[in-house]
């Protein structure tokens, strides 16, 4: 993969790529520490009659943040080339970034509507282009910069963003009593068990990294833990889930051997 420094147009992007994260990290500081509204935390436990995951669950921001940081602050060196990936995932970074940014502000202030068009939203503008790179992505030799700095932090915010907006959809959904009647709340939170599954290996099947499902497979646990006492149906629906997410992404990340694929399409 040919490597070409940064033009001025381009630092310019990925200058808004490292203000983007540090806002998307600072706004989220700043609503704990001001206790203005309420805190994720408590929003997502308004309404998580139907799907609940456990509070712990959650830290996982703290090492999506790190990495974030890892990879905003590296593309922004003059001495970092321009790669395929860096220029690429860029702005789709900058959107997701801002997305996740103003959620928390959404969630701070009961703003329920504008959080799910918000999470959706950032998880789209992410998955998209990563999908959409798959080839170059899967070519990354194992040791490669871009795979560690930037398909890795990337990859791991698209992932937990895959299993938190159906999440967050459903707690919506039901403190304003929107699920249909048609099906019972465990059967509609199995299903969405069951779809974020089906993406979580579709997905990883075409990227071929453990970024993107293991962070899926942490949050499937999470609900697990949280619905043991509360509805033990669903609890073990969300193992075996988070099971087969862990297994699958392990088997597909590591099936093809190296050197198999090196295209940059």
């Amino acid at each position: 993969m040919s490597i070409e420094r940064p033009t001025s147009s381009q630092m310019i992007r990925r200058l808004l790529v490292l203000a983007a994260t540090i806002f998307a990290i600072v706004i989220g500081q700043t609503q704990v520490l001001l206790q203005w509204g309420q805190s994720p935390a408590e929003f997502a436990a308004d309404s998580d009659a139907t799907l609940k995951v456990a509070g712990y669950a959650f830290a996982i921001w703290g090492v999506i943040y790190l990495w974030l940081v890892v990879y905003a602050v590296r593309q922004a060196l003059p001495q970092t080339g321009e790669s395929l990936l860096i220029h690429r995932l860029g702005w789709p970074s900058v959107a997701a970034l801002l997305g996740i940014g103003w959620w928390v502000v959404a969630a701070a202030f009961d703003w329920e509507i504008a959080t799910i068009v918000l999470i959706f939203g950032s998880l789209a503008v992410l998955l998209a282009p990563l999908l959409a790179n798959a080839g170059a992505i899967r070519a990354l030799p194992r040791g490669d910069r871009d795979r560690w700095m930037t398909v890795w932090p990337l990859a791991m915010l698209a992932g937990w963003l895959t299993i938190a907006a159906p999440v967050n959809l459903i707690t919506v959904a039901t403190g304003n009593g929107w699920l249909p009647e048609v099906l019972s709340p465990t059967v509609w939170a199995i299903l969405a068990i069951a779809v974020v599954t089906a993406v979580a290996l579709g997905v990883t099947q075409r990227l071929r990294t453990l970024a993107y499902g293991l962070p899926i497979a942490w949050g499937l646990l999470g609900a697990f833990v949280a619905e043991q006492a509360r509805n033990p149906m669903l609890a073990y629906a969300a193992l075996a889930a988070g099971v087969t997410v862990l297994v699958g992404v392990i088997v597909l990340t590591f099936r093809l051997r190296s050197g198999v694929e090196r295209t940059t399409a």
